[in-house]
């Protein structure tokens, strides 16, 4: 007889997150913290299954200011989640630095502005491919790191969209580690080897690019309590194959079910024809990445 049939098969998501506005002077302060839970345990289930635990925390905030013609906008988001899976080391499922700045002047047109714009992006942790290999990591913190800065022109029509293009835009990739950058990971040039494959040159640890910019965001509220975000971010480079568009798409559609209940579905599109990616079939090249979270979240806002 079997020991315990079943002791427990629970999936569920529950996150605790508090949200709040503060002014000071001329600047608008908002952010939120979020951490969802899944858990699922199995014990003698004959149709099989693995016992997990999943975490994932975010964090986000605005700070803006506004006076007169004069704004500037700040926009931070963090993530950082795993899985853990008995006794196996812990999987990551979502890990994400990204700051968003933006200075703008209002135009004699109010729905137009002159308009610096600077990104950066990076990592907290180390990432694996676990389908390969879990104990060589393929990316890590400033491996890579995105940076951008450029002028241009926003329109900005109303409060849920508005679009900047910037066509003079500087743009770096990093990779503060000598053995990715030297493999030719995230777009670099790798190193030069000879035929049994030592390093005689080492890649550089940065690649400079200039181009053109455009930036589509949009936040809208379909019906009561459904909202569709998503923010668009295109790329070209003028000093190599400018034709090649790189491609940054991330869309949120959240339901917001009662005070207590959330639904959120996020997606993110990304493509740098730069980025090499090796398939199951051991072809190597540029490809459409995506990656999707569902999250049902059990809180209390304030």
């Amino acid at each position: 007889m079997k020991r315990i049939l079943l002791i427990a098969i629970l999936f569920g998501a529950i996150t605790t997150y508090s949200q709040d506005t503060i002014r000071v002077g001329n600047w608008m302060i908002t952010g939120k913290v979020s951490f969802n839970i899944s858990q699922s345990y199995f014990s003698n289930w004959s149709a099989g299954g693995i016992s997990s635990l999943t975490t994932v925390g975010k964090y986000t905030m605005s700070a803006n200011y506004q006076k007169d013609r004069h704004s500037w906008t700040n926009w931070l988001d963090l993530a950082l989640g795993y899985s853990l899976y008995l006794d196996v080391d812990p999987m990551k499922t979502d890990d994400k630095i990204e700051y968003i700045t933006s200075y703008q002047y209002q135009l004699n047109n109010k729905n137009w502005s002159f308009t610096v714009l600077g990104r950066f992006a990076t990592q907290f942790a180390k990432g694996y491919d676990y389908g390969v290999d879990s104990s060589t990591y393929i990316s890590k913190f400033f491996a890579p790191a995105y940076a951008d800065i450029g002028p241009g022109i926003m329109y900005k029509p109303n409060d849920w969209f508005l679009i900047n293009v910037s066509p003079a835009t500087g743009s770096w990739i990093i990779v503060d580690d000598q053995r990715l950058a030297d493999d030719g990971s995230f777009g670099l040039e790798p190193a030069v080897r000879d035929t049994a494959g030592n390093v005689i040159t080492h890649a550089k640890r940065v690649r400079t690019m200039f181009g053109a910019k455009m930036m589509m965001v949009i936040n809208y509220e379909i019906v009561k309590n459904i909202t569709v975000g998503t923010k668009l971010e295109l790329f070209s480079d003028y000093l190599q194959n400018p034709q090649n568009i790189d491609v940054n798409w991330q869309v949120l559609i959240g339901l917001k079910v009662n005070d207590w209940l959330n639904v959120d579905l996020q997606t993110t599109l990304l493509y740098d024809d730069d980025v090499m990616i090796l398939d199951k079939n051991g072809n190597i090249g540029p490809r459409t990445q995506f990656r999707q979270f569902l999250m049902i979240s059990i809180g209390y806002a304030f």
